[in-house]
């Protein structure tokens, strides 16, 4: 029988990712559906303080994790996380859209290609519910989907591809080669690296946020907004596609949702704004900031304190959904790549960073445009630039003849 247990619902994009690295990794575990038992819910709530968080895996010694990553996971269970070989042409540190469809197109051209990825393939596609607007695909996709086409078609290349594999930063070693340390200590040599690591939803830093996060604060509409279903009222934060989209997909759930902006109007495209401005269940309110999250008695959320045009008020939604931006996942290249203000990966018009063999592309680029489509575009064009600047080292110095 397994010992370990994983409490989560169907409807959960992290719950499948966890059940799917687990049995990819050939991890026994038990499934409990919370949405078939209340008495499971309980079981989730005594384990995290209160706190829906899900999925909740807990392991036979009676400790536990709460909506772990895949790295996170690989270390708990202690598993062996390294590559083949030690040296590569390339290697794509971030497995989301962006990385695959370069390491795809590198593969094609038998470029050898190493992925790592600290958590699972498809990026943040992978864990949207449904695409819309992605070429090819009239009637929509389910992100998991499109990642796991991804993924299939990058092995069919021959991509060999690690993930829950956190990447510690990159070095040039001294017969000059490009070095990606993972980690864990492993060393991966290469002629070329691309960073695709993407970016992670930015938080409002408010007072009180910390500390009711899985407690009525959330980042992912898809993740946590059927636990509010019969719920009276949700509010949304911010004004921009992805907020307004979100606020639409949040409606199902409850009776009204609430978007708040602190700028003088949003920012979405005008066929969401139509679309919000539409909606029986939806109101948009400007010029207003959260200023306090508060909680009630129990620990979960209470009351958000807010400043607007008329005053500071306190508004008492049952759930909050935050989608004010993205933060790039460049924490391990600081010091070595060239970022802007935000942190995001400065490249030339051929996506190449300041240290030559390095190269960026997707979300973590300044510039990019946050979109599914063009985050492909980039990974296609990111692969063609590395093959030329491989090109022009076999021509030079004989490179990758010479191993």
């Amino acid at each position: 029988m397994p010992n370990i247990e994983v409490y989560g619902a169907p409807w959960c994009p992290d719950c499948r990712r966890s059940k799917k690295f687990l049995s990819d990794q050939r991890v026994a575990f038990e499934w409990f559906d919370i949405d078939t038992d209340p008495a499971l819910v309980e079981v989730v709530e005594r384990h995290n303080g209160g706190k829906h968080v899900i999925p909740t895996v807990v392991f036979p010694d009676g400790s536990h994790l709460s909506e772990p990553t895949n790295e996170e996971l690989a270390d708990k269970l202690g598993l062996v996380r390294t590559a083949l070989h030690d040296v590569y042409d390339l290697v794509v540190v971030g497995g989301g859209p962006t990385g695959l469809t370069t390491a795809i197109y590198a593969a094609r051209e038998s470029i050898r290609t190493l992925v790592l990825d600290r958590s699972a393939f498809g990026g943040q596609a992978g864990v949207t519910e449904r695409v819309d607007n992605y070429p090819g695909f009239p009637d929509g996709i389910g992100g998991a989907e499109l990642a796991e086409r991804f993924v299939k078609q990058a092995d069919r290349y021959g991509v060999e591809m690690l993930q829950a594999v956190g990447v510690a930063g990159v070095e040039r070693a001294d017969e000059g080669h490009l070095v990606v340390v993972t980690k864990a200590g492993d060393r991966y040599e290469a002629d070329a690296v691309l960073v695709a690591t993407g970016s992670s939803y930015r938080r409002t830093d408010a007072p009180g946020e910390a500390e009711l996060i899985g407690g009525g604060i959330h980042f992912c509409a898809t993740c946590d907004g059927p636990f509010y279903k019969g719920s009276k009222e949700l509010m949304v934060i911010g004004g921009g596609n992805s907020a307004l989209e979100e606020g639409l997909f949040l409606a199902q759930f409850t009776e009204h949702v609430t978007v708040l902006d602190r700028g003088a109007a949003v920012r979405a495209n005008r066929l969401v704004q139509d679309k919000v401005a539409a909606h029986p269940k939806m109101t948009v309110l400007t010029n207003t900031e959260v200023t306090a999250f508060r909680a009630a008695d129990g620990g979960k959320l209470g009351a958000v304190a807010v400043t607007g045009p008329d005053g500071p008020e306190e508004l008492h939604p049952d759930g909050v959904f935050v989608f004010i931006g993205q933060d790039p996942n460049t924490a391990f290249v600081r010091g070595t790549l060239d970022l802007d203000d935000a942190g995001f990966v400065v490249t030339d018009a051929g996506l190449a960073t300041n240290v030559p063999g390095i190269f960026a592309a997707g979300d973590v680029r300044a510039g990019s445009t946050k979109q599914l489509a063009s985050a492909v575009g980039e990974g296609a064009a990111a692969a063609i630039a590395i093959r030329g600047y491989l090109d022009r080292l076999v021509a030079s110095e004989g490179v990758r003849d010479a191993r």
